[in-house]
């Protein structure tokens, strides 16, 4: 089994695995919000449903890997001030 994007290419982008951890888990649940929020409305109205069906095919987790790797996700260190 090969896992995409490969925790090296990943690692690359962030300082820390505790960084990537953080960053790939709040983007995947500003994803999956999304998806339900866009997929309830869709129920609603029933349009655009197809499109919905495409994009929920991939988990969430894996598309904010997927981005992280692109460079489409960026993060600011902030100073804790001590």
């Amino acid at each position: 089994m090969v896992i995409e994007p490969e925790i090296d290419d990943l690692l690359a982008k962030v300082d820390s695995k505790y960084t990537l951890c953080t960053i790939a888990s709040r983007r995947a649940r500003q994803i999956n919000d999304m998806v339900h929020g866009v997929h309830d409305a869709a129920l609603l109205s029933m349009a655009a449903t197809p499109q919905i069906v495409q994009y929920t095919r991939t988990k969430p987790l894996t598309l904010s890997l997927e981005e992280i790797a692109s460079g489409d996700i960026a993060y600011q260190r902030e100073d804790d001030g001590k």
